[in-house]
């Protein structure tokens, strides 16, 4: 089974956002392995990027405003082509003030999911839910709409 990871700065504080995380991961329990790795958020943007690049394993997905956005269906293909070849993959999702450049730089891929600013906890649904929403898609379900 193919693993996912998600390599987040900062918690999750409010429950709400943590029972849609969980939600999400139970869901995609029949596909990946997927683990979340929580860093905690640090003085600095270099510090934190010393944890991330510590924690990155695979081909590696930074979510970063300036990065490339697509479709759901063209995520699902990608993930597909991922999980077809094997490959481990992990997103990264910087803390409230972002993500240091190298880490950005060390990645193989930055996405974006809009150019609009979310806050990060909410994009950790936002990932969670377009993971299992490509799956589904690749799976030819009848979630995706």
């Amino acid at each position: 089974m193919v693993k996912i990871t998600f390599v987040t700065v900062g918690k999750l504080k409010e429950s709400f956002f943590r029972d849609a995380v969980a939600e999400y991961a139970k869901r995609l329990s029949r596909f990946c392995k997927l683990e979340i790795r929580e860093l905690p958020e640090r003085a600095t943007l270099a510090e934190e990027a010393e944890d991330v690049l510590r924690a990155v394993r695979g081909y590696t997905v930074a979510l970063a405003v300036e990065g490339k956005s697509c479709s759901s269906e063209a995520f699902a293909a990608k993930l597909k082509r991922l999980c077809d070849a094997g490959k481990e993959t992990t997103f990264i999702i910087g803390s409230s003030c972002g993500l240091d450049a190298r880490v950005k730089q060390a990645a193989d891929e930055l996405l974006s999911f809009s150019e609009m600013t979310f806050p990060h906890q909410l994009m950790r649904v936002f990932l969670a839910e377009q993971v299992y929403r490509a799956f589904m898609i690749n799976a030819g379900a009848e979630y995706h709409k």
